[in-house]
């Protein structure tokens, strides 16, 4: 579904990302562990047009991406949960879920039909829909921009640190749901800090270290690797 071949990302002089390779299978959960700075962001940045690549090639759906613009990204199933939630805080939970819908706005009945269904993943958020997004816990900010992702209605989930600052149960209940959207049939890519978590859920990863993938395999393979244990897990 997802293909980026030797993909090189600059900031003027600097390299961001260097020569990455990546595959994400329809229906796979893939995570990307990684350090903060180590170039997860840039990756998931890049893929949704927000970065240009500078060399390389980006390719969905056997289409390249690498001058398609950000919002025919969306358009054509690419939908990103950025680190840090970036909601609006000042609109509600259920204005917020139809700014995810935009790019089908003129299709009432869908959006109306991908809010329940956040609703029914995010109990809390039906409840609280006319609340300010301002006024939410952490864990509940994070269940509206995920939400909000999914109000695009993709075939690839980016979710980006999704359990930064969350208390382990929120973590734990956050993890499930992502299951549960990628049964459903949404392809997910993840980058996570916390690697135990992600690798239980996880098909395969990818380990990011100063903008390279310097070891990737399935998740047993890497639950299994001494260095990954040691750097991420504290085993």
């Amino acid at each position: 579904m997802l293909k980026l071949r030797d993909v090189k990302v600059n900031y003027g002089s600097y390299t961001a990302v260097d020569k990455v390779n990546l595959d994400v299978s329809k229906g796979e959960i893939v995570v990307l562990l990684g350090a903060n700075g180590a170039g997860k962001s840039t990756i998931f940045k890049t893929i949704s047009g927000l970065n240009k690549v500078s060399s390389g090639d980006i390719l969905f759906e056997g289409k390249s991406l690498n001058k398609t613009t950000p919002d025919r990204i969306v358009q054509s199933g690419i939908a990103q949960c950025a680190e840090g939630r970036k909601l609006f805080p000042s609109m509600t939970i259920q204005e917020n879920l139809r700014m995810g819908a935009y790019v089908h706005r003129k299709h009432k009945k869908g959006i109306k039909e991908s809010m329940n269904h956040v609703f029914e993943l995010f109990p809390i958020l039906e409840e609280k829909q006319h609340d300010m997004a301002g006024s939410l816990s952490g864990g509940q900010q994070q269940m509206l921009a995920i939400g909000r992702a999914l109000m695009a209605k993709p075939k690839l989930l980016l979710l980006d640190e999704p359990s930064i600052g969350l208390a382990p149960l929120i973590v734990e209940q956050m993890f499930d749901v992502i299951q549960t959207i990628n049964r459903e049939g949404t392809t997910i890519l993840l980058a996570e800090q916390n690697a135990n978590a992600a690798l239980k859920i996880a098909d395969k990863g990818y380990v990011f270290q100063n903008g390279s993938v310097v070891l990737e395999g399935t998740s047993d393979e890497l639950f299994a690797n001494d260095e990954i244990k040691k750097a991420y897990i504290g085993a």
